[in-house]
């Protein structure tokens, strides 16, 4: 579970055409983009906005696992008055006093989109870091040049720090983040209570069949309705239109199988295949994921089921699926007929 404040910097220099149509419209989309995969790789984590200009720091949007309301509130930033100077220290403070009470087997990250060459502060931001005793990974990513106390800051806090080169660049870098970081040995272990809610509809020829509003309704500020279905939390019948979400009555998370799977590949990823000259492989010139017939120079083959892939097969199982489908083949139970 993570918990990752994205810090935009909205200074003047954000107005600079070097990416196109200016820096500012083009991290906003991207960061829309960002948002997105984030929650597909980590859907039960949450990420928070912040916005830094005029020698301040404020909020966007507060830690939510709802990525309809940072996407608005990215849309909306694009007429957003770019002025002034940035503030990492003031920008750090705001996201460390929410962090800091986040339980200690979540991973805290700060990851802050940096234009300006410069920053003001009201006081020292080294001492901001040695103060804290719950250090959040603080990573950055600039736009102009590389700043010494981008450098430090990103070394004391166990993050990474790089510079784009193009939009391209941009890009890539900021997928980089989109999966977790490796868990340190100071992570706590604890049980976490959650909900499988399964989506019921009520028949209209029920007696007891009666409509209600749905409390995603009370945050996202939308037209109230009153509908039959939804997910009912099993704790306290509170209804929601979608999963994930924290129950606002009760406080429990409320997930699907499915979400929890693809937050579980993290922690275990699978293997590299080994890949094998195509002169040497000896058996069926046929790839097992999309039955084609091989035609690359090599074969890649899972190590524990021994099936043979193709390169884009092998591609697809580790970038999307995160299984072997032989493997997954081999430990299936059989169809009784």
């Amino acid at each position: 579970m993570r918990h990752l404040y994205v810090v935009v910097d909205g200074s003047r220099t954000m107005e600079d055409q070097d990416l196109k149509p200016n820096r500012l419209t083009s991290t906003l989309k991207l960061l829309e983009y960002f948002v997105e995969e984030y929650f597909d790789q980590n859907p039960i984590s949450q990420i928070g906005l912040i916005v830094t200009k005029s020698k301040r720091a404020e909020k966007m949007t507060e830690l939510s696992g709802n990525s309809k309301k940072h996407i608005t509130a990215l849309k909306k930033a694009v007429d957003m008055n770019c002025s002034g100077e940035p503030s990492l220290y003031n920008s750090l403070n705001l996201a460390m006093q929410t962090l800091k009470h986040m339980p200690g087997h979540t991973s805290r990250e700060v990851l802050i989109v940096f234009s300006s060459l410069t920053t003001c502060d009201p006081a020292n931001i080294y001492d901001l870091i040695k103060v804290q005793k719950i250090k959040p990974d603080v990573s950055v990513i600039g736009l102009s040049a590389e700043v010494r106390v981008c450098t430090v800051l990103a070394q004391e806090t166990g993050g990474t720090y790089h510079v784009i080169l193009d939009e391209s660049h941009y890009k890539e870098l900021l997928m980089g983040h989109v999966s977790p970081p490796p868990a340190s040995s100071s992570s706590e272990c604890s049980l976490i209570r959650m909900g499988f809610p399964q989506h019921t509809i009520a028949s209209l020829s029920d007696q007891d069949a009666k409509p209600s509003f749905s409390m995603a309704q009370l945050e996202n500020n939308s037209e109230p309705s009153l509908t039959l279905g939804g997910y009912f939390c099993p704790q306290c019948r509170a209804k929601y239109c979608e999963l994930p979400v924290e129950c606002k009555i009760c406080g429990l998370t409320l997930v699907s199988a499915p979400h929890l799977a693809r937050s579980y590949h993290h922690l275990f990823p699978l293997d590299a295949f080994q890949e094998v000259p195509l002169e040497e492989y000896q058996g069926e010139r046929c790839c097992q994921g999309c039955q084609g017939e091989m035609k690359d120079r090599n074969v890649y083959i899972c190590k524990a089921c021994q099936n043979a892939f193709c390169v884009e097969c092998d591609l697809f199982v580790h970038d999307s699926l995160h299984c072997c489908p032989g493997c997954i083949n081999k430990h299936a139970a059989p169809v009784p007929v």
